[in-house]
């Protein structure tokens, strides 16, 4: 098997990288999300309010969200390294 240089190597799709970094927004979003509910519930906040619910929410469903955003580029990219080395 030979390698691949650098330059030779397949390029990163805008997509990907729109994918990647939105992926990686959620997890951050999930995160702050998480520790406002930990604050807010020690503080005392009414979580039964709507806002509160916006953030238990995003808390539940960003990660879901951010794993399968990251498994579409794990694949496409796995699909489009197949495609170039099948050219070669």
């Amino acid at each position: 098997m030979s390698e691949r240089t650098p330059e030779n190597d397949v390029p990163i799709r805008k997509v990907d990288r729109i994918l990647a970094f939105m992926s990686l927004g959620l997890i951050v979003l999930s995160i702050l999300s998480f520790l406002a509910v930990i604050i807010g519930s020690s503080a005392g906040a009414n979580m039964s309010t709507p806002l509160w619910n916006a953030v238990g929410i995003v808390v539940i469903v960003a990660p879901i969200i951010a794993f399968v955003l990251l498994l579409t580029v794990l694949i496409s990219s796995f699909v489009r390294r197949a495609r170039a080395n099948r050219g070669d």
